[in-house]
C-alpha cells in the first residue's frame, strides 16, 4: 500500500491532473450516452423480431446469470482496482474506456433487433445486481460488451503477459457464457474485438500523451 502511495505521489503533475480531470468528465458523458441510448434502444426493439442464429440455434440453453452479472461487476471492480493501482495507466484507460462505451452505444441504438425467443436473460428482480441494471439493458446487442471490456483490457496491459493472457481468457470465457445463455447473438461477440481492436487504435491518435505514460 505504502509503494502505491508512494507512486502516486510522484506521478501526479499538473498537467496529468487535468487530463485526468477530462478523462473523467469523458467518462461520465459515456455513461450518461449509454443510458440515453440504450433505454432508446431497448423500448424500440420490444416489439422487434429476432432473427435466425448458426450458434443459438445450434447451442444448449445454460443458466449463466452469475456469470454475465456477478461475473461482470467483479472484473469492472477488478479493472479499476487494477488502473488505480498503476496510475500510468489510469489517465489513458479512463478515456479508453470512456470511448468504448459510447461507440458500443452508438452502434447498438442503430439496428433493432428482438431478443432470440429462447433465452435466459438476467431481470433486475431475480438476480440482486441492481446496479447492474441500472446501465444494461435488454436489446443491446451489436457489439457484446461481455466480450469487449477484457479484450480492451488485454490491448492496455499487453506488455504485461500475465494480466494480457487473463484477460484474453475472459473475452472468451464471457463471450461463450452470453451465447450458452443466448442473451447475444453470434456476431455481437464475434465482432467485438475487431471493434474495440479499433477503438483503442484510435485511442492512441487521440490521446497519444497519455498512451506514452505507459512506457514511463
Amino acid at each position: 500500500m505504502l509503494a502505491v502511495l508512494k507512486e502516486h505521489k510522484g506521478f501526479w503533475t499538473s498537467a496529468r491532473k487535468r487530463s485526468m480531470y477530462a478523462g473523467i468528465l469523458l467518462l461520465i458523458l459515456s455513461i450518461i450516452t449509454q443510458i440515453v441510448l440504450g433505454r432508446f434502444s431497448s423500448r424500440v426493439a420490444v416489439d422487434a423480431p429476432s432473427v435466425r442464429d448458426i450458434f443459438l440455434d445450434n447451442l444448449p440453453l445454460v443458466n449463466m446469470g452469475f456469470v454475465i452479472v456477478g461475473g461482470a461487476i467483479v472484473l469492472w471492480v477488478f479493472a479499476w482496482v487494477l488502473l488505480i493501482v498503476h496510475p500510468r495507466y489510469l489517465i489513458f484507460s479512463t478515456k479508453a474506456i470512456a470511448l468504448y462505451i459510447i461507440s458500443r452505444a452508438f452502434f447498438f441504438s442503430l439496428t433493432h433487433i428482438g431478443p432470440f425467443p429462447l433465452r435466459y436473460s438476467p431481470g433486475p428482480h431475480n438476480d440482486g445486481y441492481g446496479l447492474y441494471h441500472l446501465v444494461t439493458f435488454q436489446g443491446n446487442f451489436f457489439y457484446s460488451g461481455h466480450t469487449a471490456f477484457p479484450f480492451l483490457l488485454a490491448l492496455i496491459f499487453w506488455e504485461n503477459k500475465k494480466l494480457r493472457y487473463l484477460f484474453l481468457f475472459l473475452t472468451v470465457f464471457f463471450g461463450a457464457s452470453v451465447l450458452l445463455a443466448h442473451v447475444h447473438y453470434s456476431i455481437d461477440v464475434f465482432a467485438a474485438p475487431f471493434i474495440v481492436y479499433g477503438m483503442f487504435v484510435i485511442s492512441t491518435k487521440f490521446f497519444p500523451q497519455d498512451h506514452a505514460l505507459f512506457a514511463s
